[in-house]
């Protein structure tokens, strides 16, 4: 169970819309566009590789609208230390050839270490957090979503923030979901993005003195 602001999320009881444990060259092959970098397979895991200032891609071919709930693992690959990034609603400036539209998550990333979130490709809205006692090579599971306007990273479990967009991108237009090495080597595992349902929990306080 992942708990929001008056709502739970039961990713057990959602619906899967798409679902890879184990990667595998046929399947980077058929539900995958890599966008810069290197990406490849090994052990099941996908390991992404960029030694430049970028956001080098690799993205779904399948689009993927409305609310959705995204989990995966996802560890960096040492000496690496840094930037393990996932877009959601995300679009692909073909004339630029770099990420257009999208909603960004990241972890140990932003120059400073820190876990947040940004809105492409203005990067206007923004929100970081340095909670994250961060170690390099560890495997983390994330789950990141929208309910609505409404966005949310969990590390491990643990709610890291939830923000609402006052100003969104329609959700409806842009629908792919990417994973980024940013000048860095990462590896994902265990993907699977599901039709976001919230169980609302409202909720009311009792006087404690």
């Amino acid at each position: 169970m992942l708990q929001l602001m008056k709502k739970r999320l039961y990713p057990e009881n959602m619906q899967t819309l798409f679902e890879v444990a184990d990667f595998t060259d046929e399947a980077v092959s058929e539900h995958f566009e890599i966008k810069g970098g290197k990406w490849y397979v090994e052990d099941g895991w996908l390991v992404g590789e960029n030694r430049e200032c970028s956001a080098d891609m690799i993205i779904t071919r399948e689009k993927f609208f409305g609310d959705i709930l995204v989990e995966f693992d996802a560890a960096t690959v040492l000496p690496s230390t840094r930037d393990i990034n996932v877009t959601l609603h995300g679009s692909w400036d073909e004339e630029k050839n770099c990420r257009g539209i999208g909603y960004v998550f990241g972890l140990e990333g932003f120059w400073e270490g820190y876990v947040g979130f940004e809105r492409s490709p203005d990067y206007n809205f923004l929100v970081l957090t340095d909670l994250l006692d961060f170690k390099p090579g560890e495997t983390y599971h994330v789950s990141v979503g929208n309910v609505s306007n409404t966005f949310f990273l969990f590390i491990n479990g643990r709610l890291a923030f939830q923000i609402t967009d006052p100003d969104p991108y329609d959700i409806s237009e842009h629908g792919f979901v990417g994973f980024e090495a940013f000048c860095t080597r990462v590896r994902y595992k265990n993907l699977s993005i599901k039709r976001l349902e919230v169980v609302d929990d409202w909720k009311t306080y009792k006087a404690e003195f």
